[in-house]
């Protein structure tokens, strides 16, 4: 299992947004939007940035526990490289239910909707904005939610990046464990740790030290405590490597599954690799990495996120396949799994499992 992992060094390439052009101007040319949707399991508190335009998707986020959308994606998408995506796609933050900044808390008795629920609060979000489809970036339990709802509604999920994501029902072992440490243990450290690695935890101590004090001082500690159950009572996904002449529940759409090294979800994730069809599947571990890549490495992760965006054919939009960013012909290739790649530290090498997980292909410009 270990060999479907691969590491990825992504370096920095001419990005489109030329040095003359300012960042700032094209933020100021997107709609933001914000409003309280009710769906079928009550009211979802959602952002969109941008104007739909046409027939492309919408990128759609789901957050981790612990954070909301500002505090998870916001350094990524506020961040250079990723302008380059954002003036071709509207995006759509969603918060779950009580996440949100300044949330107020859930009266005495409330339901807190279960994980099933969430993903099929999702469809009301697109019906209210107009959207048919769009592609899904989530973390941890977005993660899981925007799978969960990629299975239950196919037609609109053109694509998955899935960080951290956990296919499986919490074990025994582990809610023993999490009912143990909630005795002993505050809220704020309890989610710490499923966000980062122990490590990092020693190694980024300011990082660490600023995500504790937001869910201190700003995360309602009852919404998100009723979030984190939620999570910790999900099933199983029950999906399954798809095999000839068989019928299995899989992933449809294309899903870049993505990893840091040190992160405590490693095993999870190429865990969900496992079930899901490769020849549509691409699994990234991003070296020198913690439990948050979309945090502590922005440009690497949005370098990927073109990527995959292009492999989907949305290039025509003015995002170039990574062989025209190299300013020389395009080099292809496709190793064994054993083989050494085309240069010992290529600038962009960009791993794809292949057929029958024995061949990999590499995009190399060097």
């Amino acid at each position: 299992m270990s060999r479907e992992l691969q590491d990825v060094d992504l370096a920095e390439v001419k990005p489109l947004v030329e040095k003359g052009e300012t960042i700032t101007g094209l933020l100021q040319e997107f709609d933001v939007q914000e409003q309280d949707i009710e769906t079928l399991h009550g009211s979802l508190h959602v952002t969109l940035c941008g104007t739909p335009k046409g027939n492309r998707p919408v990128i759609l986020t789901y957050h981790d526990i612990g954070m909301n959308h500002k505090t998870c994606y916001n350094p990524l998408f506020n961040s250079e490289d990723m302008q380059e995506i954002t003036q071709h796609f509207a995006v759509c933050h969603v918060d779950a239910p009580g996440q949100q900044d300044g949330a107020p808390s859930f009266p005495v008795g409330y339901m807190y909707p279960s994980m099933d629920q969430l993903a099929e609060m999702l469809p009301g979000v697109l019906q209210q904005f107009g959207l048919k489809s769009v592609i899904g970036m989530g973390t941890g339990a977005g993660a899981y939610i925007l799978t969960r709802f990629a299975l239950n509604n196919p037609e609109m999920v053109e694509g998955l990046v899935l960080i951290n994501v956990n296919p499986c029902a919490e074990g025994w072992m582990d809610w023993a464990a999490s009912k143990i440490s909630g005795w002993t243990q505050a809220l704020p450290d309890m989610v710490v740790s499923h966000l980062f690695g122990k490590e990092e935890m020693h190694s980024n101590v300011e990082v660490v030290h600023t995500y504790r004090q937001h869910i201190v001082n700003d995360m309602n500690p009852s919404n998100l405590h009723l979030f984190i159950s939620a999570y910790n009572s999900r099933r199983d996904l029950e999906i399954e490597r798809p095999m000839p002449g068989t019928h299995t529940v899989t992933l449809q759409c294309p899903a870049l599954l993505v990893v840091g090294d040190n992160s405590p979800a490693v095993d999870a994730v190429v865990e969900c690799n496992s079930k899901l069809d490769p020849t549509k599947t691409t699994l990234l571990k991003m070296a020198d990495c913690g439990g948050l890549p979309q945090i502590s490495q922005p440009a690497k992760l949005a370098e990927a996120f073109k990527y995959f965006v292009q492999g989907m054919g949305y290039s025509k939009y003015g995002i170039p396949p990574p062989w025209e960013k190299c300013g020389r012909g395009s080099v292809t290739h496709w190793p064994s799994l054993n083989e050494t790649p085309l240069s010992p530290r290529p600038e962009i090498a960009f791993w794809t499992l292949g057929r029958a997980e024995k061949e990999i292909f590499t995009v190399v410009c060097g």
